[in-house]
C-alpha cells in the first residue's frame, strides 16, 4: 500500500508538471517513419527527479520510449551495491513480441542516471557503422566481480574496456536471445549477468556482443572525468559533450557509479536545456498559483549566531508578498543578542500568521534539535512546503516565495550571494571529500552573466522544499556539518536541488567579524558589509545629490550644506562615543597628537580611539568625496586623506563654544549628529569673514566648506542641553 500511496503522489506531481511524455510517448512526432522499428526501453518504479530529466532530454530529441515497471513494486535492490535483475525480467517480457523481427533495434537505458545528448538518427546511424549485433556501453571499472578481468578482450589505450549494463542497443533476435539465456532473480545482479555472457567468448560471438569502448553512442561516466569535456556555445548556451580521447560526441550519457553529481552538472547544459541563451529547463513544469488556493507554508527562521542587520532582515521577511494567513511560522534564536528583537517581533507581527512556534536562546534547544524540530512542524500543519531562511540571508525581492512555488521543483532556493563576492548559498561540485570545488559555471551563475535553473550538489541558508520530500530531510550526521548533512542525504535520495537566478532575489550579509561586544556593532560594519550599511545610514536623499543640474544648497559663500546620514547613523555615533567615554579634557595638551600640543582644543573623541578610522576613510571616499566634486568643480583627491576625524561634544558646563580659527584642511566636514532646539539650544558656525552663522544644524546633515586660508570660522555657544558634532579635516 505504501509502494501504491507513493507511486500515484509521484504521478500526481509529474502530471502537474505538465509533460504529456510521462509514459513515454512524446508530445511531439518523430519526423522521419523510418524509426518506427525502433524501440526504447526504460526502467523506472517511480516518476523520481532523475526520471523527468530522462523525459525532458527525450522529448527534446522526438525519442519514443516505453518505461516498464512504473508503479510497480521495485524488488531488485536498492542499486547502491548489486542488484537490477528485475530490469532483464521486465525487458525479457517486453521484447518477446519482437524476437522475430530482424530488422527491429531494441535500445535499453537505465532512466534515473542517463540523458539523451543526440537525437535518434544519429544514434542509428552510429550503432549500424559498428557492426554489432549488441552493442553495450562501457566503463573503466569491472564489477560487480573483478575476478573476471582478465577474461576481458583488451582494447585501445584510453578505452573503456569493461561492461556497464546501464545503457545498449541490439537487434530484436539478438536481444531476446541474449535475454532469454539468462535465468536471474530480480534482486540478483544484472551487470553480472550480461559481464558472463560477454567474458565467454562463445557466447559473445553467437549474440554479436561488442563494447561501444570508444564511446561513440554509450558514455559512462564513472571515472572517465578526464575522459569528457562540456563544449559550451557561448551564444546560445547548448552544451556538447565530447570524448577527448577518440573525439566522438557519445549520445547518451549515464552517470554510473558514483558519478551522478558529475552527471548533474553537465545535463544542465545537454538535453535541450538552454538555446539562445534562454532557459528552456525552467519553463518545464511550470504552475500558475490559484490564489483562491494558494499552497500552506511553513516558514522556518533560523537565527543561529548574531549577524548585522538583523532588524533589516525581520523587516524583509514582513515585505514577502504572500498571505501570512498561509503561513506556519518557526523562529529559533540560538544568539541572545537577537532575543530582543526577535520577542518584540513576535508581539507585533505574530497573531498575522496562521501559527507561530518560537524558541529562544535561553530555551538551550540545539541546532540539530531546532532544525528537525521545524521539519515536523510542517509535518504536524500538513504543510505543502518548507521555506527555511538563515538569519544572515536577506530576502531582497518580495516575490521570491511566490517566484519558487510556480518552479514546481521538490527542492530549490534562489542564487543568493554576498555583496560584490563570490560567497553564496549553493556549491556548483564536490571535491573527492565531498567539500567544496569550483565548477566551470559557478562564477557566471553567481554573477548572473548566465541565468537560469542549475542542478547542483549542495544549497544552504535558503531553500523550499516540497511535502513529497519533508521525509528526506535530514541533518544528523556526526562526520559534517547539518547542512551538507542534509544536501548527502537527499543526494543519496535522487532528489535534485536546483538554484535559480533568473530574478536577483537578495544577499547575504558577512556576519565572520561582528562583534556583538562593540557598543552599536553594526556600525562598524561599512567595510565587510557595505549595502546594508548604506541602506541603514545614508540618507534617502543622497543620490539625488549627484543627478546632473541638482542644485546644492549654499547657505553661505562656498560653503555647502548636504543630507548625508540617517538619524540611526548619529545616534549610533554618539553611543559609540559616549559609551567610550574617554571624552578629551578640552586644553592645548593633547597625548593623541604628534608633538602632544593642539592649538585649538575641543572636548572630543577621535575615531582611531574607537576603531572606526578604517571606516571613516571609506566614507569619506565613497560618500564624502563624490559630494565634494560636484561643488568644488576641478579638485579631485582620491582617496582623500584625513588625519583629523573626531566627533566634538559642547555643553554649557564643559565646552560650550569655540573661538575662531582655521583648519588644516583643503576641506573640512562637519556633521550634525543630534537635533537642534530639541537636543540642546544655541550652537552653530560662524564664517567671520563673510559675517554669515549656520544655526538650527539639521541632524544627519553635512556642512562643507574650505579649510585654512577663505573660512575662518569659530563654534558659537550651545547654551542648553547637549551638542555633538563629527568633524574631519579632509587633504590636510
Amino acid at each position: 500500500m505504501e509502494q501504491q500511496r507513493r507511486y500515484f503522489l509521484y504521478l500526481a506531481i509529474t502530471l502537474n508538471l505538465l509533460i504529456p511524455n510521462i509514459f513515454g510517448l512524446s508530445s511531439n512526432e518523430i519526423e522521419d517513419d523510418i524509426f518506427d522499428d525502433v524501440k526504447i526501453f526504460t526502467v523506472a518504479s517511480e516518476p523520481t527527479d532523475g526520471y523527468l530529466r530522462y523525459l525532458w532530454s527525450a522529448d527534446h530529441y522526438k525519442i519514443k520510449f516505453t518505461t516498464l515497471g512504473m508503479g510497480k513494486i521495485w524488488n531488485g535492490g536498492d542499486m547502491s551495491s548489486v542488484g537490477g535483475g528485475q530490469k532483464i525480467n521486465y525487458l525479457k517480457e517486453a521484447v518477446e513480441s519482437l524476437k522475430d523481427k530482424k530488422s527491429t533495434i531494441i535500445m535499453f537505458t537505465d532512466s534515473y542516471d542517463v540523458v539523451f545528448a543526440t537525437g535518434l538518427a544519429d544514434i542509428i546511424k552510429k550503432f549500424k557503422q559498428t557492426g554489432a549485433k549488441i552493442l553495450f556501453g562501457a566503463e573503466h571499472y569491472c564489477w560487480p566481480d573483478k575476478m573476471l578481468i582478465e577474461k576481458y578482450p583488451a582494447v585501445g589505450a584510453h578505452g573503456a574496456r569493461f561492461l556497464n549494463s546501464g545503457m545498449f542497443i541490439g537487434y530484436a533476435p539478438y536481444v531476446y536471445k541474449m535475454l532469454t539465456s539468462i535465468d536471474i532473480k530480480d534482486a540478483e545482479d544484472d551487470q553480472l549477468a550480461y559481464t558472463k555472457l560477454f567474458v565467454d567468448s562463445e557466447k559473445r560471438k553467437t549474440l554479436g556482443m561488442e563494447l561501444d569502448w570508444k564511446s561513440e553512442i554509450f558514455q559512462n561516466l564513472y571515472g572517465a572525468s578526464d575522459d569528457v569535456k562540456l563544449d559550451i556555445d557561448l551564444q546560445t548556451t547548448e552544451g556538447t559533450l565530447r570524448n577527448i580521447h577518440f573525439m566522438t560526441t557519445p549520445s547518451v550519457i549515464h552517470g554510473n557509479g558514483l558519478s551522478k553529481v558529475f552527471l548533474n552538472a553537465l545535463a544542465n547544459y545537454l538535453g535541450g536545456t538552454f538555446k539562445e541563451r534562454n532557459c528552456l529547463i525552467c519553463e518545464q513544469g511550470k504552475i500558475t498559483l490559484d490564489e483562491t488556493n494558494l499552497p500552506s507554508i511553513s516558514l522556518s527562521i533560523f537565527a543561529e549566531k548574531p549577524v548585522p542587520f538583523f532588524e533589516e532582515f525581520l523587516d524583509k521577511i514582513l515585505t514577502i508578498n504572500y498571505p501570512k494567513k498561509n503561513i506556519h511560522l518557526f523562529i529559533y534564536c540560538n544568539a541572545a543578542y537577537h532575543d530582543p528583537l526577535i520577542k518584540t517581533f513576535v508581539k507585533l507581527y505574530g497573531p498575522e500568521y496562521k501559527s507561530l512556534k518560537y524558541i529562544y536562546s535561553d530555551d538551550k534547544i540545539s541546532v540539530e534539535s531546532a532544525r528537525t524540530l521545524s521539519i515536523q512542524l510542517a509535518k504536524d500543519k500538513k504543510s505543502d512546503y518548507l521555506f527555511v531562511v538563515d538569519n544572515f540571508v536577506h530576502l531582497d525581492e518580495p516575490e521570491i516565495l511566490r517566484d519558487l512555488l510556480i518552479y514546481n521543483r521538490t527542492f530549490i532556493a534562489p542564487v543568493i550571494a554576498r555583496t560584490n563576492e563570490l560567497w553564496s548559498n549553493f556549491w556548483g561540485a564536490l571535491n573527492d571529500h565531498g567539500y567544496y570545488a569550483r565548477s566551470h559555471d559557478y562564477v557566471d551563475i553567481v554573477k548572473r552573466a548566465l541565468t537560469g535553473m542549475w542542478n547542483v550538489p549542495y544549497i544552504s541558508t535558503a531553500y523550499l522544499v516540497k511535502s513529497s520530500a519533508f521525509d528526506s530531510l535530514k541533518y544528523k550526521n556526526k562526520e559534517v556539518d547539518l547542512d551538507m548533512a542534509l544536501c548527502e542525504e537527499l543526494r543519496s535520495k535522487g532528489i535534485f536541488m536546483y538554484v535559480t537566478n533568473e530574478k536577483y532575489y537578495g544577499h547575504l550579509v558577512d556576519y565572520e567579524e561582528f562583534n556583538t561586544q562593540l557598543t552599536s556593532p553594526d556600525f562598524y560594519q561599512l567595510l565587510k558589509n557595505p549595502k546594508d550599511w548604506e541602506q541603514r545610514y545614508i540618507h534617502e536623499d543622497y543620490q539625488k545629490q549627484l543627478e546632473a543640474g541638482f542644485k546644492h544648497m549654499q547657505p553661505c559663500p562656498d560653503v555647502y550644506w548636504f543630507p548625508i546620514a540617517t538619524e540611526k547613523f548619529c545616534d549610533d555615533l554618539v553611543n559609540i562615543m559616549e559609551g567610550f567615554g574617554k571624552w578629551s579634557d578640552g586644553t592645548n595638551s593633547d597625548e593623541r597628537l604628534q608633538g602632544g600640543y593642539e592649538a585649538v582644543p575641543t572636548r572630543d573623541i577621535h575615531m582611531n580611539q574607537v576603531g572606526l578610522e578604517k571606516l571613516w576613510l571609506a566614507f569619506l571616499k565613497d560618500y564624502v568625496r563624490p559630494l565634494q566634486e560636484a561643488v568644488f568643480l576641478g579638485y579631485y583627491h582620491n582617496p582623500p586623506r584625513s588625519l583629523m576625524n573626531f566627533v566634538v561634544r559642547y555643553r554649557p558646563d564643559e565646552q560650550p563654544a569655540l573661538r575662531p580659527h582655521h583648519d588644516s584642511s583643503t576641506f573640512t566636514i562637519n556633521i550634525a549628529l543630534n537635533r537642534a532646539g530639541i537636543d540642546y539650544t544655541g550652537g552653530g558656525c560662524r564664517f567671520v569673514r563673510y559675517n554669515c552663522s549656520v544655526t538650527d544644524t539639521k541632524k544627519g546633515w553635512m556642512l562643507m566648506h574650505p579649510g585654512r586660508l577663505t573660512h575662518y570660522h569659530e563654534g558659537l555657544r550651545t547654551t542648553n542641553g547637549t551638542r555633538y558634532i563629527m568633524i574631519s579635516f579632509v587633504d590636510p
